[in-house]
C-alpha cells in the first residue's frame, strides 16, 4: 500500500473511531437525555460504580453524581445505557407501570445468572407472575405465618442461639445467612442440610460475590465462578425434583409440591425449567437482603444502649403478661410489638438495597427528559431512606422516628420492598422473622462485640471482616 493510501486508510478508521466514540457519549434520543456521563466505551462508569464505600450513607458513585446532575443522571453499567432515579415521584410512578411503560430488567450479569434471558423471565411476567406471586403468598404470607410458621421460626431461633451461646464468637452475617437459608430451603423444597451433610449458605456467599462482576465468563473470573456456583445450587434443585418425579412425592408440604401439583394441571404454564429458576431466585431474596438487615441490626443495638433497653423492656414485658408462660410467641403478641417493629424499620431503612431496574418498553417522557426505549431505569432505594428532607439526621439510628411518619412517607420514601406489582410477596415473612429473632435474642440472651465489623458499600452492604459477636444465655436475675 502507497504512503498516501496509509494516510487514508488511518484518517478514515480515526474517523470511524471518533465518530463511534461520539455516538457512545451521545446515544440517539428523541428528545432531551437526562444529564450524566455515559463514561468509557463499553466499560462506562461501572469501575466507579463498584469502588467501595466506608459508610451507611449512600454508595458514593450516586450521591456525587446526584449532588453534580440533580435527582435523575444518565451513565451506563456493564455496557448498558442506565438513568438512575432518586426522584420519589417518578419512582412510585414508575413502580406502578409494570407491563406498561415498563418491565422487569437485571443487568447482563444478572440476566445471565438469573436466567432473565430464558425460563425465570417466562415467570415474571403478566398471568404467570401473578400466578406463582399467589402461590408464594400462601406458603410465606400472613395466614400461613399466623397459622404455621411463627411457632417454627421461634424455634429456629431458639435452636440457633443457642448452638451460638456454645461457641466462643460467631460472625453475625455468615451465621444468620446460615439458620435463615436452611430453614427456606426446607420450607421451599424441603432440603435438609443435616441430612444433607451440605448447608447452601456457603455456596450462595460464594455466588453473591460475583453478582456484581463484570460478566466476562471465562475460568479465573468472579464471574465465571459465579456461573459454577449457580450451576451447584441448580442441580441440587433439579435433583429434588427428578427424586420427587420418581417416587411419586407431592406430599410433603412445602413450596415445590404445590408447582409440581400445577405442572401437573392441564395447560399449566408452568415448567420443570421455570420450577428450578424461581425456587433459586426464592432462596437468593432471603440469602442476602434479611443476613444484611438483622446484622446491622444487631451492631447498631450494641452501639446504642438505649435503644436496646427499649427494646428488651417492650420484649420482656410480652413474657410477663403471658398466661401460660410454656407457650409460645402469638400472633397477638407479634401485632403488639410496635417498637420492635420500628427497629426493624429503621435497620431496612438504612441497609437499603442496591438498586430496583427496569427496562422501558418506550420512550418516557418526564420533567423536560427522554428516557429511550430498552434503556434501564435504576431505581435507588438508599436515596429515599437517607434524604434528609424526610428523615431528619438520616444516617442516626433512631427507631423512635417511626411514630411521627405517615403513610404517604411510608409508601413513597420507604421501598425496601420494593413497589407495585412487584413488591415482594416475601415481604411480612421477612419481618416476622426478624421481630422473632430479636425477641428470643433480647428476653433470654445477651451479646458482646468481640470484633466491629466496618460498614463497606460495595455496592450491596457489607461489614468489612466481619461482625464478631460473644452470645451467652441470661441467668435469671437478669
Amino acid at each position: 500500500m502507497s504512503p498516501i493510501g496509509i494516510y487514508v486508510f488511518a484518517f478514515v478508521i480515526f474517523v470511524y473511531v471518533a465518530h463511534w466514540i461520539f455516538r457512545w457519549r451521545n446515544p440517539p434520543c428523541k428528545g432531551r437525555l437526562p444529564p450524566g456521563s455515559m463514561g468509557l466505551p463499553l466499560i462506562g462508569e461501572t469501575i466507579q460504580f463498584f469502588i467501595p464505600s466506608k459508610s451507611l450513607d449512600m454508595p458514593v458513585f450516586m450521591k456525587n453524581r446526584i449532588k453534580k446532575y440533580g435527582p435523575m443522571f444518565k451513565t451506563s453499567l456493564a455496557g448498558r445505557p442506565v438513568v438512575v432515579s432518586s426522584d420519589a415521584d417518578f419512582n412510585h410512578f414508575i413502580l406502578q407501570q409494570e407491563g406498561k411503560l415498563v418491565e422487569l430488567w437485571y443487568l447482563d450479569s444478572f440476566a445471565e445468572l438469573l436466567g432473565q434471558n430464558g425460563s425465570l423471565k417466562e415467570g415474571f411476567v403478566g398471568y404467570l407472575h401473578k400466578h406463582i406471586k399467589k402461590i408464594v403468598s400462601e406458603h410465606f404470607g400472613p395466614e400461613r405465618l399466623k397459622s404455621k410458621l411463627l411457632p417454627q421460626l421461634e424455634d429456629m431461633v431458639n435452636k440457633s442461639l443457642h448452638a451460638w451461646s456454645k461457641q466462643d464468637s460467631i460472625e453475625v452475617k455468615h451465621a444468620s445467612s446460615t439458620m435463615i437459608l436452611d430453614f427456606t430451603s426446607k420450607l421451599l423444597f424441603s432440603y435438609d442440610s443435616e441430612q444433607k451433610g451440605e448447608s447452601l449458605s456457603e455456596t450462595f456467599a460464594s455466588f453473591i460475590e460475583g453478582l456484581f462482576s463484570f460478566p466476562l465468563n471465562i475460568p479465573g473470573t468472579t464471574f465465571h465462578k459465579c456461573m459454577q456456583n449457580q450451576k451447584s445450587i441448580l442441580k441440587i434443585i433439579r435433583e429434588t425434583m427428578v427424586e420427587r418425579g420418581d417416587y411419586g412425592e407431592t406430599s410433603r408440604g412445602d413450596f415445590l409440591d404445590s408447582l409440581i401439583e400445577d405442572l401437573k394441571a392441564e395447560n399449566s404454564l408452568l415448567t420443570n425449567d421455570l420450577i428450578t429458576f424461581v425456587i433459586f431466585a426464592l432462596l437468593l431474596a432471603t440469602s442476602e437482603t434479611i443476613p444484611s438487615t438483622l446484622t446491622l441490626a444487631i451492631k447498631l443495638l450494641t452501639e446504642h444502649p438505649l435503644i436496646m433497653q427499649e427494646l428488651v423492656r417492650e420484649n420482656e414485658e410480652i413474657l410477663v403478661n403471658r398466661e401460660n408462660k410454656e407457650t409460645g410467641l402469638t400472633w397477638k403478641e407479634y401485632k403488639s410489638m410496635t417498637f420492635t417493629m420500628h427497629v426493624i424499620n429503621e435497620a431496612l431503612r438504612m441497609s437499603g438495597s442496591i438498586g430496583i431496574l427496569r427496562r422501558t418498553k418506550e420512550d418516557i417522557y418526564t420533567n423536560g427528559y427522554t428516557i429511550p426505549k430498552g434503556w434501564t431505569i435504576m431505581i435507588v432505594p438508599s436515596s429515599l431512606h437517607l434524604n434528609p428532607d424526610i428523615y431528619k439526621d438520616p444516617l442516626a439510628f433512631d427507631p423512635w422516628r417511626w411514630k411521627e411518619l405517615g403513610p404517604n412517607v411510608r409508601a413513597k420514601h420507604f421501598i425496601p420492598f420494593g413497589g407495585g406489582m412487584r413488591s415482594c410477596g416475601g415481604a411480612e415473612f421477612s419481618k416476622v422473622l426478624i421481630a422473632v429473632f430479636l425477641h428470643v435474642f433480647v428476653t433470654k440472651y445477651r451479646c458482646s462485640n468481640v470484633k466491629d465489623g466496618e460498614i463497606v458499600r460495595t455496592p450491596m452492604l457489607g461489614f468489612g471482616d466481619g461482625q464478631y459477636i460473644k452470645v451467652s444465655k441470661k441467668t435469671q436475675s437478669e
